[in-house]
């Protein structure tokens, strides 16, 4: 072949790679279609005919109210919850979208107050299921660049807030993918970057040894960041915690700025060093009532685990698990086939019954409890996770309503989600429309009539194609979330 020939084959091979290159790239960094802005967006929505559950009362100490029996309408304009009257007596403006609501339920979206999210397709999958807000508790860069785009309007999806990268010292629960630290200088460092690169909160964890997580509560406190996780314990020597106490002991956490305690599982294992003991667990509550933390159980944590053991792994076959993030299936596997063997009788089944107790506990002492459920874990379906959730608190001893405010109203107030969690004029316009009274069968919530986010109306059509695109996980998002993996462990 003539020399020029070559080169011209050569050039032309080039740029057709580099075009298919490139047409990849663009096709694993595309969001669901489902999650592309509307085509048209009415000025103005008109729910009429409905039966409000506002969240408008600030205490849990109120009186559980009855059912609404007045029917009424709920005028949304642009992002915001405008007006609130009698069904049929509320005017709208020209060109207002109304829909009917024939005396269903409308009521604030559900917040999921710890998720660990991996790709957009779990968007999709939270929408669907009603959940109008989220806390990511393991921050990547992309968590960055996703808030700012669903700021900028180029997606619909949850309102989101973020932790940075976990924070965490040697010993057994150590993670690949955690920043880890040993001294106090490094601690403050890694405090100050997340503080710059943008992230709002920072994520403890258990193996933190006592100097750098000192010196992290003095540099969050100074730079105004919220702290949350994991109580830390210090270093893991032999015969902690059944011989031997900590080397931290649970109470240097309390009262240091930790804004939410995670996990009613650390909080036992810690607290109590896993003696499942209710006075004990009750003196426990009362102190962190005092020190002002609020908890965040995520019971269904632990009970799918449970589940997942007293099936054999036949929980993990169940409808919607084709939500469930790819990579994190992928990376899970011994872990899954290891519950699948473990007989629960005598360790998690008790503990499992237990964590209701003391989280029932909790709820009596007055600390203020979240709703969240892990999610983007193994064998935890995103958004259907939060009803499960909210079964458990009712099973702890809350009342639907004050479990449903748990995922409303003191999620929002806690988090700082600003004006979201209530149903009333000013609030920005995050709904959901359930067909029946929650307060009757909280179980209700996982199939919304519609969801409203940030002023956009997703009617039941629009929920299913976001079903649809949650259950389409493939090997693109298997490649977006890998993609993702790398450039946080490299780049943070």
């Amino acid at each position: 072949m003539p020399r020029n020939k070559a080169i011209k084959v050569a050039a032309i091979t080039l740029v057709i790679s580099i075009a298919m290159l490139a047409s990849l790239w663009m096709l694993i960094l595309r969001p669901p279609s489902a999650l592309q802005p509307q085509a048209f967006k009415p000025n103005a929505v008109l729910f009429d005919n409905v039966r409000v559950l506002s969240m408008a009362q600030d205490s849990q100490a109120l009186p559980v109210p009855a059912t609404p029996s007045e029917l009424q309408a709920v005028l949304v304009i642009g992002n915001q919850i405008a007006e609130i009257g009698v069904a049929g007596a509320v005017p709208a403006p020209r060109g207002t979208l109304v829909v009917d609501g024939r005396g269903q339920t409308l009521m604030p979206g559900l917040i999921d107050a710890h998720v660990h999210l991996n790709d957009e397709t779990e968007l999709a999958a939270y929408l669907a299921h009603g959940v109008t807000g989220l806390r990511n508790m393991s921050g990547y860069p992309f968590h960055l660049r996703l808030i700012e785009r669903i700021a900028q309007q180029q997606l619909i999806a949850p309102d989101l807030i973020t932790t940075g990268p976990i924070i965490n010292s040697s010993g057994p629960n150590e993670l690949v993918l955690q920043t880890t630290v040993t001294t106090a200088d490094e601690a403050r460092a890694v405090v100050r970057k997340q503080h710059r690169a943008g992230y709002q909160a920072i994520k403890t964890y258990s193996n933190l040894n006592q100097q750098a997580f000192d010196a992290l509560i003095e540099e969050a406190t100074a730079l105004n960041m919220p702290v949350t996780g994991h109580s830390p314990e210090g270093e893991r020597t032999q015969g902690i915690p059944y011989q031997q106490p900590f080397t931290i002991p649970w109470q240097h956490s309390l009262g240091r700025g930790f804004d939410t305690l995670e996990h009613i599982e650390t909080i036992v294992w810690h607290g109590l060093r896993d003696q499942l003991d209710p006075q004990l667990m009750q003196a426990l509550a009362a102190q962190i009532a005092l020190s002002g933390e609020a908890v965040t159980p995520t019971l269904y944590a632990h009970r799918r685990l449970l589940l997942i053991a007293q099936t054999q792994g036949e929980y993990l076959q169940r409808d919607g698990v084709d939500m469930i993030n790819p990579l994190t299936t992928w990376f899970s596997q011994d872990a899954q086939q290891y519950w699948s063997q473990l007989d629960p009788t005598h360790y998690e089944l008790p503990h499992a019954e237990f964590f209701l107790v003391a989280t029932g506990l909790l709820h009596q002492a007055g600390v203020p409890l979240l709703t969240g459920t892990d999610s983007g874990s193994f064998g935890i379906i995103p958004g259907a996770s939060v009803i499960r959730e909210l079964e458990l608190l009712v099973q702890a001893g809350l009342s639907p309503y004050q479990a449903i405010q748990s995922a409303t109203q003191v999620n929002a107030d806690v988090l700082g989600f600003t004006d979201s969690g209530r149903v009333l004029p000013g609030y920005r316009a995050n709904l959901i429309l359930v067909p029946s009274d929650p307060l009757n069968d909280i179980s209700v919530l996982e199939f919304p009539a519609g969801v409203m986010i940030n002023g956009v109306w997703l009617d039941q059509h629009a929920l299913d194609e976001l079903k649809a695109s949650a259950r389409g996980s493939n090997t693109i998002t298997f490649l977006r979330s890998l993609i993702r993996v790398i450039e946080m462990k490299l780049f943070t």
